[in-house]
């Protein structure tokens, strides 16, 4: 890991980050050291690593619980390189939508969410490798995942394929294609629905939720569509980690 600019905010220390070509952020508090629980945090689609959903919940789980937050980028997202075949499924899909049509019904949309996926998890999993040998994060504390959208979309992903997270948040999503990693999710999950989401119909997220193997596992359906989840599920979120994580 190299760290590329340290600032301090608020009492939040802020570290830029690449590991080889994968660029991150991480903050903590600007008090305090040794090991804590850890946070990854996936932004949404067309979105980055500092992107207003990824900072509005990295801020409090840090003033809050004392936690340790990361993101990373995307791929063609933020400082990586533009990736020529996302940009193409991108634009292909943009199109479908401006004629009217169904976005998650194109064939554009399962192919875009494997293309990103096959360089994005195992990007995750190589930060976490080298986050957890910080000292203000450290390989003893609980880690968990927030992910909604896409990131919700790759959290599904990467909290069935790592074994290291043991909380996640999740939802806005309802890809069929993601039945079976759910059902191998055993971590407390809070699952998110809007009820009016314009590209994830209601069905096909309860049926997600239902396929995730997790024991403990919470639906918070609000009303509104895909842009409109309430402030108040921050602070759920925050009670959630903070009861599956512990404090720092």
């Amino acid at each position: 890991m190299r760290i590329t600019s340290e600032t301090f905010s608020d009492g939040i220390r802020e570290r830029l980050f690449t590991i080889g070509d994968i660029p991150g952020v991480l903050w903590t508090p600007a008090e305090g050291s040794g090991p804590r629980p850890l946070v990854l945090i996936g932004h949404g689609g067309g979105s980055h690593k500092k992107g207003w959903e990824v900072v509005s919940r990295a801020f409090p789980y840090v003033t809050s619980c004392g936690f340790a937050v990361a993101a990373i980028d995307a791929p063609g997202t933020g400082d990586r390189p533009e990736h020529p075949e996302v940009r193409r499924l991108v634009a292909s899909i943009q199109e479908r939508e401006a004629a009217g049509e169904p976005f998650w019904l194109s064939p554009e949309w399962p192919a875009l969410n494997e293309t990103v996926a096959a360089q994005l998890i195992p990007d995750w999993q190589t930060a976490l490798d080298a986050l957890r040998k910080l000292d203000s994060v450290g390989d003893s504390r609980p880690v968990g995942y927030y992910g909604l959208s896409q990131g919700g979309e790759m959290g599904v992903r990467l909290v069935a394929a790592e074994p290291r997270i043991g909380a996640a948040v999740l939802g806005l999503i309802g890809s069929e294609w993601l039945i079976d990693a759910a059902a191998r999710i055993t971590v407390p999950v809070e699952f998110l629905l809007q009820w009016d989401d314009e590209g994830n119909p209601r069905d096909s997220v309860m049926k997600l939720f239902d396929a995730l193997g997790s024991a403990e596992k919470t639906l918070h359906a609000n009303p509104g569509g895909h842009f409109r989840v309430p402030s108040f599920e921050i602070d759920s979120s925050i009670r959630f980690f903070a009861r599956h994580l512990g404090g720092s």
